[in-house]
């Protein structure tokens, strides 16, 4: 079984979302505790502020990080920037457990693909019957990205909670919340409690950009999780 969609579908999840794709980096959240791990290619991060390239361009880094064993998903695309067939095919050789990208960067064919977990962000535009309608196309995992990025480090809003209940209420895969928000690990407990996501996707936001803030949010967050209440 493909490994990230065993860890989501067994235990509450960590899953750390590099701001560069970079081995001290990924070493640092592997420290911490990370379950996994993920990278990016075709696209410009908002909260990072980086550019990442081609998959030809990242491929040193991404072949280092993927060497460190952990389940690794990679962003694939962005607005006009999406990966070839040809890197898609190298994606897959290489070892990644899923590709990610939004539904309106996400070009139709890739969603034929086997073998590899499909992973796909809705932003705030999102209706319940979308995560429904994504579902019965064959998406494995779904992530919450609904912050625009003019919400990025702003606190946790009821709003928000109530968008991902709707969101859980609407789909049975897997859902991940990427720490848009500046989701506190004092929040993670109300969060899992009234939303039930399978995952929690710490980045840039709440873990910084070097080494040693990864390291020390990953320690925390995980924590975090380790701290919920038992099913």
């Amino acid at each position: 079984m493909n490994r990230l969609l065993n860890l989501l579908t067994s235990r509450p999840t960590l899953i750390v979302s590099l701001p560069r794709n970079s081995l001290e980096l990924a070493k640092a959240a592997k420290k911490g505790g990370a379950d996994a791990l993920k990278v990016h290619i075709h696209i410009y991060h908002e909260a990072a502020g980086i550019r990442f390239g081609s998959l030809a361009q990242e491929r040193a880094a991404l072949e280092e990080i993927l060497a460190l064993g952990l389940p690794t998903a990679i962003v694939i695309a962005s607005e006009g920037d999406i990966a070839t067939p040809e890197e898609m095919s190298e994606i897959q050789a290489m070892g990644f457990e899923a590709f990610d990208a939004y539904t309106h960067h996400l070009p139709a064919w890739m969603f034929s693909l086997s073998g590899i977990a499909k992973m796909v962000a809705v932003d705030a535009s999102f209706l319940p019957e979308t995560g429904r309608r994504l579902e019965c196309l064959g998406m494995d995992i779904l992530e919450a990205a609904l912050v625009p990025p003019s919400g990025y480090w702003h606190p946790l809003m009821l709003e928000d909670l109530l968008c991902y209940r709707l969101l859980r209420e609407a789909v049975s895969v897997p859902i991940v919340i990427p720490t848009q928000r500046l989701i506190r690990p004092e929040d993670v407990s109300l969060l899992f409690s009234s939303c039930r996501p399978n995952a929690l996707m710490i980045g840039a936001v709440v873990a910084g950009k070097d080494a040693d803030s990864i390291a020390a949010a990953t320690e925390r967050y995980k924590q975090a999780l380790l701290d919920l209440p038992r099913a």
